[in-house]
């Protein structure tokens, strides 16, 4: 066990940039840490961190075999979990990418949820709101909503995500109502950054593609929706975030002739962990979590 243990304080030191942040990290002393990282040099023959007062960087070497050591470390740890006298209980480390907004507003929940179900399972959460490789970046699951594909990885559809156009009562009443998207080159947009200001409807007559000018652009969400139901503008957002709204009449859906292109929720994985029992257990409570939830 040496050597996994040894596997697992370089992957924390890598992931902290210090030895004292690992310890707190795996819940040793930073001399342990040390020591471990220590060894695991000495067997490979070569130095893993460039070491300084002020920080520590990964070598040449460290980089090379950072995101290797994570493949053997999680396969270890799914094995050990498969193999245990509590079979059913599930013992492995995932480490998650996940979008800023659903975490916040949905998945948070699941992921506490799965934890409760699973106490002797540790996640590591990480709201990043841009495509990710999980391969090259090491992550055992990366959830998002971006069309974007890599090698060495499996796509798992998690559910649709509907979107839509939408502004309040005052901002309609001051403004007009746009009747076409042409219309909103006019209109104060509020705009998601990830997506950017190209929006997309589909037509009668096909898709039709509007550059707009933002007043407001974010990454979050709740802060697109909270603009929107301040009169500031018209949203292009996600339909779970401002569904209450819709509802009570603070904001109202506009252009409905002119739909929005789904986009579909989906979780990329490494092949070399999509067996893992972990990995597919919280995958079914994803999906079942966020059917209900979007």
């Amino acid at each position: 066990m040496d050597i996994l243990v040894n596997l697992q304080a370089f992957l924390a030191t890598a992931d902290t940039a210090g030895f004292s942040a690992a310890a707190r990290k795996l819940g040793v002393s930073t001399s342990v840490v040390a020591k471990r990282v220590t060894q695991l040099e000495a067997r490979i023959g070569t130095p893993l961190f460039h070491r300084s007062t002020r920080q520590l960087r990964l070598t040449e070497a460290g980089q090379r075999y950072v995101h290797r050591a994570r493949g053997v470390v999680a396969d270890a740890t799914d094995l050990l979990s498969r193999m245990g006298e509590k079979g059913h209980d599930l013992v492995d480390h995932l480490r998650i990418k996940a979008p800023t907004s659903l975490t916040v507003a949905r998945l948070a929940d699941a992921f506490s949820a799965f934890q409760t179900q699973n106490p002797r399972l540790k996640l590591e959460i990480v709201l990043i709101d841009r495509p990710v490789d999980p391969v090259t970046e090491g992550f055992d699951i990366a959830i998002g909503a971006f069309p974007h594909s890599f090698g060495g990885v499996v796509d798992e559809p998690l559910c649709p995500l509907k979107r839509l156009l939408c502004a309040s009562p005052a901002y309609l009443k001051k403004h007009g109502t746009p009747k076409h998207p042409r219309d909103l080159v006019d209109h104060r947009c509020l705009s998601f950054l990830p997506t950017g200001p190209e929006w997309i409807f589909d037509g009668p007559r096909g898709r039709i593609s509007i550059q707009v000018s933002p007043l407001l652009s974010s990454n979050e969400g709740h802060v697109l929706a909270r603009s929107a139901i301040a009169g500031n503008g018209v949203a292009l957002i996600s339909h779970y975030l401002v569904a209450d709204a819709l509802r009570d009449g603070t904001l109202k859906a506009v252009l409905r002739d002119f739909p929005i292109p789904e986009l579909w929720v989906k979780a990329t994985i490494p092949e070399r962990r999509r067996n893992a029992a972990a990995v597919q257990a919280l995958l079914t409570l994803l999906k079942t979590s966020l059917a209900a939830a979007l």
